[in-house]
């Protein structure tokens, strides 16, 4: 059994959180065997829009979230600790990956394996990112694959490089690296567009879907403050 600690990292705009981060974090949480997963709402996400909620609302609702997904966790017997992180809210300017994957590592140590937990829409635009390649010198990466993504297709000559070099098929052997590795499942498909979803919400069958797709506990702090309307 590894001794080394294991920490997933679930970052976003959270505009509002979802059933599909929650699949997501419970599918990694599970087979990565995560000591601590951590849900990071962004602060000033630069590659957003101006109309997104305020950065408190989405801690509010992400924290909602969180009370959901530690439920989740404790039906499916995942011992994983579940934190909402308030790293980006609090750091002052844009919210770039880069500045909160040094900082976990000051935080956690260098031997801690660190693993950002995304879709595979962000690894496709992964080369957008603020110093995208300087990622790997903190952080794994573990990708879900996504409904409309085809990654051989869609993939740019840059993550098709950093593909032959850091790609693993196994799981397990991001559990014992501290970072620079990148797995994809293909096992798991799950939708993570708020963008779609906040649109849904402002048709006419708005409840039914929200009681669908949004997690209990947040679905009553959007209900209370009339969010997406």
């Amino acid at each position: 059994m590894s001794s080394i600690q294991k920490i997933g990292i679930l970052g976003g705009t959270f505009d509002p959180p979802h059933i599909g981060h929650l699949k997501l974090a419970s599918h990694f949480a599970k087979i990565l065997q995560l000591d601590q997963l951590l849900l990071i709402p962004s602060g000033e996400p630069w590659q957003k829009g101006a109309d997104i909620t305020p950065a408190e609302i989405r801690f509010q609702l992400t924290e909602g979230a969180g009370i959901d997904l530690a439920r989740a966790f404790l039906y499916l017997k995942i011992p994983t600790q579940i934190g909402v992180d308030r790293i980006e809210i609090e750091r002052a300017g844009p919210s770039y990956s880069i500045d909160t994957a040094k900082s976990l590592r000051e935080r956690f140590g260098p031997k801690a394996s660190l693993t950002w937990l995304t879709g595979a829409d962000s690894l496709i635009h992964l080369p957008s990112w603020n110093s995208w390649r300087d990622l790997f010198k903190y952080m794994n990466f573990a990708v879900a694959s996504r409904p409309h993504y085809d990654l051989d297709t869609e993939m740019s000559p840059e993550i098709k490089e950093i593909l032959k070099v850091r790609q693993v098929f196994d799981p397990a052997a991001l559990i014992n690296e501290p970072s620079g590795l990148i797995y994809v499942d293909e096992s798991l498909s799950v939708d993570l567009s708020s963008t779609d979803l906040r649109n849904r919400l402002k048709t006419p069958a708005h409840e039914q879907i929200a009681s669908e797709q949004i997690p209990t506990h947040t679905l009553e702090i959007i209900t209370k403050l009339g969010l997406y309307q």
